[in-house]
């Protein structure tokens, strides 16, 4: 039924278990998992007169996020390689999470996104957003949301 899943994550403790239930789905449908970090893209804080506080020049950056997308995706890696399901995983970088994982999904072709949602509710979804929502509404393909 399914070829290729995507499965973002963010790191925490919600998106492993998204993680690990992805790639159990995979393994029953022999398909296989594309991993996706989203990093914020480089945009130095300028304040005051111009004066850069904690510059990191572009360089420093990409090898940062490179690291922490590494260390996030490597827990999907590890889940494929234990369960033998083919893993692709790949970093990009927004300013808009829900957006790279649509395009994301669309570019690989995969016909299906296994995500988490942190369940805000209220107050704190209205100010924070939520990417789980924003991807539910523009995107035509299946997602399944672990909470």
């Amino acid at each position: 039924m399914f070829k290729n899943i995507l499965v973002p994550t963010d790191g925490s403790e919600l998106s492993r278990r998204a993680i690990k239930q992805a790639v159990q789905l995979a393994k029953e449908q022999n398909a296989r998992v594309t991993g996706l970090h989203v990093v914020p893209p480089y945009e130095p804080d300028v304040r005051e007169e111009f004066s850069v506080r904690n510059f990191v020049s572009p360089q420093e950056y990409a090898s940062r996020a490179a690291n922490i997308a590494r260390k996030h995706l490597k827990v999907l890696e590890g889940a494929a390689k234990t369960s033998g399901v083919p893993c692709e995983t790949l970093h990009v970088a927004s300013n808009f999470p829900y957006d790279a994982i649509v395009r994301t999904a669309k570019q690989k072709k995969c016909d299906i996104i296994y995500m988490a949602s942190h369940g805000r509710r209220g107050i704190s979804r209205l100010l924070l957003g939520s990417e789980t929502s924003k991807v539910l509404s523009h995107t035509k393909v299946t997602v399944i949301v672990c909470r």
